[in-house]
Order: C-alpha cells, then sequence, then structure tokens
C-alpha cells in the first residue's frame, strides 16, 4: 500500500513538473525569435535550457515511479541530489556576493549616489570586463532607462530635482555625480566647469549626449550592480522555496525507492 502511495504521489509530482516545465520552454523559444536587444539574447538560451532539462527529468521521473524502472529512479535520485547541492551552494554564493556594498545618502538630496568599490570584488571584476560592460551597456541603452528619466524630469526645477528619489541605475547612469559639481540645466544637461576631476574621474566621463551620458562612468557600474543586488535577493528568496519544493520532491522519490526495493526482497 505504502508503496502505491508513494509512487502514484511521485507520478503527480512529476506530471505538475512537467506541465511547469512546457511554459518555461516556449517563453525560452518565444524569446530567442522575438530577440530585439542584447538583454533579451543574452536570456533566451538559459530559459530554453531550464525549460528542456526540467521536462527530460520530469518525463524519466515519471515513467520511472509509474512503471517502476529501476535506473530511471536512480538517474532522478542523483539529478535532484545534484540540483539541492547546486541550488543551496548557489543561494550561498548569491547571499556572500550581495551582502556588501550600498548606496551613499547625500544631504539634501532626494536620490543616493554608488562608488563602485562599496560593492565585493567579484562582482567588481565581472562589471569591469570590457565585453561584460558592453553587453550591459547595450541593455541599458536599449532599455531607454535615461530616455525615459529625461522625459520625466524635464520640465522641473533644479530644486525639485535634487528632492525626487532616483533610481540605482538612473542615479549612477544618468546624471553626473554630485563631486562633479556641474550646473544642473536639465536631467541630463549639465554645463561642465573647467577644472581637471582628479578625485572622481566620472566627472571627465560625463557627456550631454542621452547616447553617452555617464554609461561608462564608475558610478552606472555600481549602479548596475546594486540593482543587481537587489533583483538577487529576490531571487534568493524564490530559490529558497524552490529548493524546499526539491527537497519534499527528493524525499518522496527516495521513499518510493526505498518501498519499491523492500517490496521486492
Amino acid at each position: 500500500m505504502s508503496f502505491r502511495l508513494s509512487n502514484n504521489l511521485l507520478g503527480i509530482l512529476f506530471f505538475v513538473t512537467f506541465l511547469l516545465s512546457i511554459p518555461i520552454l516556449v517563453a525560452g523559444i518565444w524569446l530567442s525569435r522575438k530577440a530585439i536587444t542584447e538583454c533579451e539574447r543574452f536570456l533566451d538560451k538559459p530559459i530554453i535550457i531550464v525549460g528542456v532539462f526540467l521536462m527530460v527529468v520530469s518525463l524519466a521521473g515519471f515513467v520511472g515511479a509509474c512503471c517502476h524502472v529501476k535506473w530511471l529512479l536512480w538517474l532522478y535520485l542523483v539529478v535532484m541530489f545534484i540540483l539541492i547541492v547546486l541550488g543551496i551552494a548557489g543561494t550561498i554564493f548569491a547571499f556572500v556576493v550581495t551582502n556588501k556594498g550600498a548606496g551613499r545618502v547625500l544631504s539634501g538630496k532626494g536620490y543616493k549616489e554608488y562608488r563602485l568599490g562599496d560593492y565585493s570584488n567579484w562582482l567588481q571584476k565581472r562589471v569591469s570586463d570590457e565585453n561584460n560592460w558592453f553587453k550591459i551597456k547595450s541593455c541599458l541603452v536599449d532599455s531607454k532607462v535615461c530616455s525615459d528619466f529625461h522625459n520625466q524630469h524635464m520640465n522641473e526645477s533644479v530644486t525639485e530635482f535634487y528632492k525626487v528619489h532616483l533610481s540605482a541605475i538612473q542615479s549612477g547612469c544618468c546624471k553626473p555625480s554630485n563631486d562633479c559639481q556641474f550646473t544642473f540645466l536639465g536631467p541630463t544637461n549639465w554645463t561642465k566647469g573647467n577644472g581637471v576631476f582628479i578625485n572622481n574621474t566620472d566627472c571627465n566621463t560625463w557627456s550631454n549626449d542621452l547616447g553617452t551620458l555617464c554609461f561608462d562612468c564608475q558610478a552606472c557600474k555600481a549602479g548596475f550592480i546594486d540593482n543587481l543586488r537587489s533583483s538577487w535577493k529576490k531571487v534568493m528568496v524564490v530559490n529558497i522555496i524552490f529548493l524546499v519544493c526539491l527537497i519534499i520532491v527528493y524525499s518522496v522519490g527516495c521513499c518510493a525507492f526505498s518501498n519499491s526495493r523492500k517490496s521486492k526482497s
């Protein structure tokens, strides 16, 4: 009786997982065909791989549980164990690399500013790599984050602008650093002084051109990392829930496999 119960429950869990893999796979295929920006092209392959992987594992486990195929249950148990270990390791790693760094509060300003050196060395190296940053910058430009920022705040006075709450990317990529002491003409239009800014090289990097702005600034990289930190922390919560589900399914699988062996002995 326990053997039937465990196998039936496992079969249901595998079937649900198989159904969940279908929209993931469809989303990946759709994204690969409709991709326009570098961001979208970067995401399509991982989504397809995850969808196919879940589908194959689900089918293998479903057949193993319902048809009592021993080697498929073994395959399921091994794959699930690897997934759980990788999931735990990935969650710990994400926590370590995102635990350091935060925006700096500015007196009299509604927004914060960001410094690349405040974040983990691993994240700094990733965004400092020219190839990586070219792709990231392409994403930021294609997403029109600074164009929307310009349109949203173009009619504000300097006093109103300084009170605005900005996202990390808007603060780091769409305006010059507060250190530069530029004269405000508009949210993406600032008058430079004649000095050389030794303490903050971003001041010399800034351009009023909407396609350039501060996308090559260290502050932009820091703002991107801070935004990434927030996203990763949300993903970690989802990942922990996913891990709990994996452990439950893995435990049922172990129970079904153990009962299968006992029934044959």
